[in-house]
């Protein structure tokens, strides 16, 4: 598991940024195709409203009504005759509203209903490479015109028809159309396309995690299902060794003879029994514990009297490490609705705990206060203490800090875990303080029962 691992998540990372790093390229070519067809429609659209306009316009005369006193008479020039005969120019011809309206019917046509736009038409110097000032615009017109960064223009020659009669001239005319925006407009298209995108690479990131955090949490698992059966072996080996010396002893005829021997040997036997059956009853009720299967039998109880009876059963092992203990049961009320055994187990735990982990001169102290609602505990050791990464995992199940060279701690890692479902059930909480070298504090807090008059 351990060499695979980097294999698999190499494998998944590599995999993820391929994917990634082709959606990203895809989406960029989607948009700048998106963008071409766009142009190509709006180029079509303008190009139907340019062959409207130059036949529209044809080379009818542009006649004008003039109006004259009665009685007076009045000769034309030739000059103003041709004048007066020339084919009308586009913005001659039809008003900004005519143009606006064309140009709206052929986008809706070319499937842009909704797109935006300014025009302007515009007549040719004579040069043939420039233009005057637009003759006639939208009136956005010029403001749209100066973004070319966001928004891109389009043009189309208006060229005068070539069946125009001898000595009628019509300028050449060119139709710009301004679309506000250009980019975004793309970008709106293709909302959903992207956001589906976006999505869908959001999900393969998510099961990317999830599936990298599995394999973690899997390993993890294996560890210590490992650590479990190795220390479990070494629980039940010590017994089952012990157990097998005595029994041989007791098949000596000397031992045989031996009454008081003989009650010895049977004393160990019984005791080393009673140990593996603690064991196993400590994995069963984690296994009740696990299932949610462990019934509580609530009573009003007096904390301090478990504490002190829990204390008194730990005295001779602190004796026997030299060590000493200190109770301020300091709380105005310690009358707590709890189920008697487990609290008990839960205090000799920590207490237990202290013992185990601990260094010459041991001082255990325990004090209590109450708050209008809570009864706070407080379970101090001068021990080893904890680093800050076991501290965060002290409550999980079967997880057991390292004491680096040091083998003489036993136990299944449940202890702590035990004790934190427990005070979880009875509605309250637990918290722990530590520094290496230093020692720990455990804090309980338990919701005060009332006091029956």
């Amino acid at each position: 598991m351990k060499k695979i691992f980097p294999i698999i998540f190499l494998l998944i990372s590599l995999s993820l940024i391929g994917i990634i790093y082709i959606q990203i390229n895809w989406l960029f070519t989607m948009v700048e195709n998106r963008r071409e067809l766009l142009k190509h429609k709006l180029i079509d659209a303008m190009n139907d409203v340019g062959h409207q306009l130059v036949e529209q316009r044809g080379s009818s005369p542009n006649f004008k009504t003039l109006r004259l006193k009665p009685g007076l008479t009045w000769r034309p020039s030739d000059q103003f005759m041709l004048e007066l005969m020339r084919p009308p120019t586009i913005a001659e011809k039809f008003t900004p509203e005519d143009i606006a309206d064309k140009l709206r019917k052929s986008f809706n046509i070319h499937g842009l209903k909704d797109t935006k736009f300014e025009f302007a038409v515009s007549a040719d110097l004579g040069t043939g490479m420039s233009f005057r000032p637009p003759e006639i615009r939208s009136p956005n017109y010029f403001k749209e015109l100066e973004d070319s960064v966001h928004n891109w223009a389009a043009y189309y020659p208006l060229q005068a028809p070539e069946n125009v009669g001898v000595g009628e001239t019509i300028p050449d005319e060119l139709l710009v159309v301004v679309i506000p925006d250009f980019r975004n407009i793309v970008l709106s298209q293709m909302r959903w396309m992207i956001g589906g995108a976006i999505f869908f690479t959001i999900i393969i990131i998510a099961a990317f995690y999830v599936t990298v955090r599995a394999l973690l949490r899997q390993k993890k698992l294996s560890e210590i299902k490992n650590d479990f059966i190795n220390n479990m072996t070494h629980e039940f080996k010590t017994p089952l060794a012990t157990i097998s010396l005595a029994v041989d002893a007791l098949k000596n005829e000397k031992v045989i003879q031996d009454r008081q021997k003989s009650e010895y040997f049977t004393g160990i036997i019984k005791e080393e029994n009673r140990r593996m059956n603690k064991q196993v009853e400590t994995i069963l009720q984690a296994s009740l514990l696990d299932r949610q299967e462990q019934q509580l039998n609530r009573t009003p109880i007096r904390a301090h009297e478990i504490i002190q009876e829990a204390m008194e059963n730990f005295q001779l092992q602190l004796d026997g490490k030299g060590g000493r203990s200190e109770l301020q049961l300091n709380a105005k009320s310690d009358l707590i609705s709890a189920d008697e055994v487990h609290f008990t187990n839960l205090i000799s735990n920590l207490i237990d705990n202290a013992i185990k982990y601990s260094k010459d001169n041991l001082f255990i102290r325990i004090t209590t206060h109450s708050t209008a609602k809570s009864l706070i505990i407080r379970i101090e050791d001068n021990g080893i203490g904890m680093s800050k990464e076991t501290q965060r995992r002290i409550f999980e199940k079967f997880y057991r800090a390292h004491t680096g060279n040091i083998h003489n701690v036993k136990g299944f890692g449940l202890g702590l875990s035990y004790v934190k479902t427990i005070v979880e059930a009875h509605q309250g909480k637990i918290k722990v303080d530590s520094m290496v070298g230093k020692g720990t504090t455990f804090t309980l807090e338990f919701p005060l029962k009332a006091e029956e008059d």
